[in-house]
Parts: C-alpha cells; structure tokens; sequence
C-alpha cells in the first residue's frame, strides 16, 4: 500500500477507532436496571431481599426515587421504582433497615445525581459529535485551496527582508532610471502638479542572474512602500477563468494599500503573444493575460499602483503589454563590466574571510561574462573549499578551483589518461594557446590545464584583451583559428585526429555561420540572410526564417568552408613556425598538469629569448 494511500485512510480508521471506544465505555458504565412498582418493592423489603437503598428527593414529581440493589443481583444489576414524597417513606425504610440490617443512603440534595446522570447519557453524544467534527474540519482542510482558486498568489514583502540600493552593486544607469520611480511614490504631487504621468509598468529586461528581481526590491525598499510579488506561472492554472480571478484580486488588494508596487516575475509565462503555436493559444493563459492588459490600462484608474516585471525572453511578449500605458519604459539589465563585478564581489565578500594577498579587481578581471549570481556563487564555492580544506582564511588557490568548478564543473582526479593520450590532450592544449599567443585578435591565454572536468578532457581559459561591444572581422577570423589551433597540433604531431576536437569545430562553425549569414562579412555581400535567434514558439531550429533560395544555401555553405579552410592553414603555419614553443608548454603542462598566465608568460619569454640568440648566431655566420 503506497504512502498517499494510508494517508487517505488514516482519518477514516481513527473515526472507526473513536466510535468503537465510545461504544465499550457506554456499554460499561451502562448497568441493568429492573423497574418494579413501589408494593412489590415493600414485599421484598419484608421479605429481607434488599441489599441496599439509596433515596433521592425529586421536587418536580413531588416523589422519592428509590434505587439499589437485590441480594442476588450481579455487579451491574440494580432496581428502581419511586414512592411518595412523604417523611413516612423514610420513617418506613428506616424501621426496616433495623430489622433486616441494609445499607441505606439517603441524598438531601435534588441535584447530587445529575453529574453521573450526564456522564452516562450526555458525555458519549459529545464524544461522537466532536470525533465528526474533528473529520470534517481534517477533510476541509486538506482541500482548503480549492475554497481560494480565484485569490491572488501575490505575497507581501516583511520589512524583514527589506532590501536598498546600497545592497545593489553596479546597475549604476538602471539604479538612475529607477529613481523616478521612488520619486513618484514619495511625492506624487510634484510630478501631477507638472502634467507628467509616471510610467505605469516597467519591465527589467536581461540574462538570468543580473540582478532584475534585486533591483525590484530595492525600488520598494526605497520607496518605503508594499511591495507584492509573484510568479508569472502562479496566474496559470488547470481551470479557465482562475487566473484572471487571481489577476482580479492582485489588483483589488494593491489598490487598498496604494501607493505600492507589484512584481511580476518570469512575466514571459503569461505574457506571450495570443494565437501563436502549433496548436493555437492556452484558453487560460490568453484570458489571464486579456485580464492584465484591462487591468493595466483599461477603464478603471489604478493611480499610485507601479507594475515593475522581469524576462529574459522579452521576443515573445505581446505586443499589447509593452505599449505606452502598460509596459511603456524597458530597462535592460546587462552583464556588469570590470567595475561593476569588483563593486559586486566586495558586496559577496563582507561576511568572508580572505587571505591578505587576494586582490578583488585581479578577480574582476577574470571573470569577463559573469552575471551577480555567478560572482556569488564564485565566492561561495571557494569558501566552501577552504573549509573543506580546514583552513582559515580563502587564498587565490581557492578561488582558482572554484572558477573552474562554475566554469567546467568538478575535477576528475580519478579519471586515468594512458600516457599517449595525455601527451595528445597536452599537445592539444598547447596548439590553442600557441595560436591565441601569436594572433593579435584573439583572446589572451590565462589558464592552461590538462586535468579532465565534466566532459572535456582539459580546458583553455582564455579572455579578451578588452571589453568591447564590438568585434571585428579580423578578430573574429583570429578567434576561429584559435578554436582550430588543438586540431592543427594532434595532426602535426602524431600524425593523426581525434574527437577531442568536436567543441571546438562547434564553435568555429557557429562564428563562420554567423559572418556569413548574419554580420554580412563574406563574398555574398552585407545581407542578413538569418536571423540571430532561432523560432521561439516551435522550438529551436524547427522552423528557422530562411529567406534565401537553395542556391544562395549552397553558397552559404561554401563561404563558411572557405573560412574553416583559410583559419585552418593560418593555425598550421602558427603551429609550423613556432614547433620549439609548442613543446614547451607541452611538456610544462605533462609535467604540472596545470599552467597559470604567470608561468605561461615565463615560457613566452623563455623561448623569446632562445629565438633572439638563434638569429644573433645567425648574423655572425
């Protein structure tokens, strides 16, 4: 019997076991009574047949009752008959009690008799009503929900968790954007005095974990006003009209605390374009969304209510939603730049123990794309190591595994290489790095290492030189030719390729694709012939925008070999020229596993200064 069904019979059981315990202790503390006229009461009396008496006064019928027991009558035996309200009843029974020597009781008090009489008549219905109700109250409870199907899900932020933009590192332009907002909650009067009209929706647009729901919390924690959030998926539900009820009820309750702010997060799960699909709009999403669009902007007023969302799919709203008077200012939310990830990491690192020679800007500069939440999960992890490694304060070490950790995933210390294959990954390595380290445009090599991590047999770290918007085609080709750089070395030095390489084609492919079809950097001229994204309502890639004919696909595919082809020969004649300093951080990496950027930039200068005293020979010849 599974879990769930025991706890469905549970209540039932106990209900049986109540009125079963109920039933014995009625049928025990009920005894047999014999009801006899008050003459053949007198017989029995004169016949020395009474064991005992015991006389209760009843006022209201003006008579004794009269009960006992028979000699001869078992434990729960016992009669009863009544006899007049007179003193010669007792004076009677009192000569008699002399001669045939009974125990006698007379009670003075009417009343002495009503607790025991309430016990047994009383006591077992109250037991049997509250066990009923004691069921009832436990099934309407266990479905209490379906009693609130139409009350909004939004809960009310404690000041407990209050939230400032002194706890929002970076952000510095969104932070400004947003001020007008907190402007308008604190002193509305100045901005309706002025005619202006305060945007009524913002939606925070931006990659998970830049900080959109932080940012909204800041916002109600400067304004000093409610601040109700919720999930976009919690309007959703199985039945048709429940989430626009929600929606109804979100707004009711916002409008009693007004000014105050709602926040919707993941908007995208109710605010996606109406009749898109294989299989045509959700009924219920598309009322639940008709409802938020008339209670954004419809015909009642919702003055002193700002609507703050966030996405990171802002391509598949509704139209509706994002126009003036509803969603009418977007803020994007991007990855923070060198500055902002320092101001971010010294927000993570108040309550961490650091060792004296970590420096937060060299980490900044590490971690070129990472979101907030990455940066504190950086730190996280390299605490989480220090005090797997009992020590007291967090060292560069620390950090460093904890970067590759986030990036690559654990390390697979138990994962053997055989002695050829470590020497083809740490050739491999090497062919990357030689290729990255004589190209201008591609990205500086940091971090070299041979040691397996998730599915890669080794990794090269390697980061732009600067922070740019923009990437040339030059770079680009460079960047390509360093993807191809680990190829180029298996074949020059073994003679033979592996399937070490297939990450590496990937993204080659995808950067020459994307020059053809996309950045117009090919002999096919400045077209876009696809779109950067795929198709967001039937799935990635199933049914992707070509707007070229098979001919121009032809080409495409040509144009992006031709580019494969010529990076492929520029890493080969790299990887030819500079063989010496191919197998030096080859043997480095066999011999250490793992090479930093210092002991990297120690091999260049290394091998610089044998080629310089190679050509020197060669001028005195």
């Amino acid at each position: 019997m599974s879990k769930k069904t025991r706890r469905n019979i549970a209540p039932y059981l106990g209900l049986i076991l109540v009125l079963a315990a109920i039933y014995v202790i009625s049928t025990m503390m009920t005894s047999k009574v014999h009801n006899m006229n008050y003459s053949t009461f007198m017989k029995n009396l004169k016949n020395n047949k009474v064991e005992t008496v015991e006389l209760s006064p009843n006022t209201k019928g003006s008579i004794y009752e009269i009960t006992g027991k028979m000699k001869g009558y078992g434990n729960k035996e016992s009669y009863y008959t009544t006899a007049p309200l007179v003193d010669d009843t007792v004076k009677t029974l009192n000569e008699y009690r002399t001669k045939n020597n009974f125990k006698i009781k007379i009670n003075s008090d009417p009343q002495s008799s009503i607790f025991f009489t309430f016990l047994i008549n009383v006591v077992p219905y109250l037991l049997i009503g509250g066990a009923l109700l004691w069921f009832l109250n436990k099934q309407i409870g266990a479905n209490s929900k379906s009693m609130d199907f139409g009350k909004s899900r939004a809960k009310l932020q404690s000041d407990k968790n209050k939230v400032t933009f002194d706890n929002v590192a970076g952000l510095t332009e969104e932070k400004e954007e947003l001020q007008e907002l907190i402007d308008f909650l604190k002193e509305p009067k100045k901005f309706t005095k002025m005619g202006a009209r305060i945007p009524k929706g913002v939606l925070l647009v931006g990659n998970p974990g830049t900080g959109k729901t932080l940012l909204a919390k800041a916002v109600a924690g400067e304004a000093n006003v409610p601040f109700y959030f919720i999930s976009g998926s919690d309007f959703v539900e199985l039945f048709v009209g429940i989430g626009a009820s929600r929606v109804r009820d979100m707004f009711r309750q916002a409008k009693q605390t007004a000014p105050c702010l709602i926040f919707i997060d993941e908007i995208d799960a109710v605010g996606r374009q109406r009749g898109t699909g294989l299989g045509g709009g959700h009924d219920e999403r598309e009322q639940t969304l008709n409802q938020l669009l008339t209670e954004m902007d419809g015909f009642g007023s919702n003055e002193g209510i700002i609507i703050i969302a966030a996405t990171n799919r802002p391509d598949v709203l509704d139209p509706a939603l994002l126009r003036p008077g509803r969603f009418d200012r977007q803020i994007t939310v991007g990855l923070p730049d060198k500055l902002e990830r320092e101001d971010i990491l010294k927000v993570h690192a108040k309550n961490k123990k650091f060792d004296e020679k970590i420096n937060l800007s060299y980490i900044a500069k590490r971690t070129v794309g990472f979101s907030g939440a990455d940066l504190e999960n950086l730190l996280n992890e390299a605490a989480l190591l220090t005090v797997r490694r009992n020590k007291e304060s967090i060292g560069m070490s620390e950090i460093d595994e904890a970067y590759d950790r986030v990036i690559m995933g654990p390390a697979k210390v138990t994962r053997k290489y055989t002695e050829h294959e470590k020497r083809v990954v740490a050739y491999h390595e090497a062919g990357h790095a030689v290729v990255g380290l004589k190209l201008d445009g591609a990205d500086d090599v940091q971090k070299i290492t041979i040691i397996p991590r998730g599915q890669a047999g080794g990794y090269n770290l390697m980061l732009p030189k600067e922070e740019k918007f923009l990437a040339t085609k030059n770079e680009l080709l460079d960047r390509i030719s360093g993807y191809l750089g680990g190829r180029v070395a298996e074949e020059f030095m073994f003679k033979e390729v592996t399937t070490g390489a297939s990450n590496d084609f990937e993204h080659a492919t995808k950067i020459a694709r994307a020059m053809v079809t996309e950045y117009g950097m090919s002999e096919l001229g400045p077209i876009q012939l696809e779109e950067p994204s795929s198709s967001i309502f039937l799935g990635r890639d199933y049914n992707k925008a070509q707007n070229f004919s098979s001919e121009i696909a032809y080409r495409i595919d040509e144009e992006i070999r031709k580019i494969i082809d010529k990076q492929y020969k520029v890493s080969e004649k790299i990887i030819k020229e500079n063989k010496d300093l191919l197998d030096l951080i080859a043997n480095a990496l066999l011999e250490q596993e793992t090479l930093t950027k210092e002991e990297i930039d120690e091999i260049v200068e290394k091998y610089n200064k044998k080629g310089s005293k190679k050509e020197k020979k060669e001028e005195t010849k």
